[in-house]
């Protein structure tokens, strides 16, 4: 993966810079799974996915991926929305977005990596993604990224290799 962006067109942003893999947590479970990847428009009006679905039934904790403040939380079109202004990103921040999710936190919140952030609402109007979802999104300035990339290859590979006894294996002479 890169740190590339999609489309968008951001004032004072760049495609180009890349993105720190500051996520100390899944916004959602251990390792969920990825209903549907990232996948860059080609124009910023253009078809694509600007974000990655996550595998979360209605009820689940959604948790801040990395510190930073709340600098949204309320209803779009419906469906509730949290995005997370992330600390330390640059300017302009990167910002990840969550939804459906009912808020748990006030706009302005200042938030931990890991902190619930809210639960994963049943979509009230026909989203993209469905029940059981939760839509991920990660931007800089007006420029959609692939949010995957905000984490640390241990939390996308499962951990660190465990070495477990081999039993009845007879040892070499």
């Amino acid at each position: 993966m890169s740190g590339t962006a999609g489309a968008g067109s951001g004032a004072g942003a760049s495609a180009d810079a890349p993105v720190p893999a500051v996520g100390r947590a899944w916004p959602v479970g251990s390792h969920p799974p990825v209903l549907r990847g990232w996948e860059p428009p080609a124009t910023p009006y253009g078809p694509g996915h600007r974000g990655v679905d996550l595998g979360a039934p209605p009820g689940t904790a959604v948790r801040a991926v990395a510190a930073g403040r709340v600098s949204f939380a309320g209803a779009v079109a419906g469906r509730g929305v949290v995005s997370v202004e992330l600390a330390g990103t640059g300017s302009p921040a990167l910002r990840t977005t969550y939804e459906p999710v009912r808020a748990s936190v006030p706009r302005g919140a200042e938030v931990a990596a890991g902190e619930v952030i809210g639960t994963v609402e049943a979509a009230e109007t026909a989203s993209h993604c469905g029940p059981g979802c939760l839509h991920w999104g990660l931007l800089r300035g007006e420029i959609y990224l692939d949010p995957l990339l905000l984490l640390p290859p241990r939390l996308l590979n499962g951990g660190p290799a465990r070495l477990l006894p081999v039993l009845g294996v007879p040892l070499p002479p």
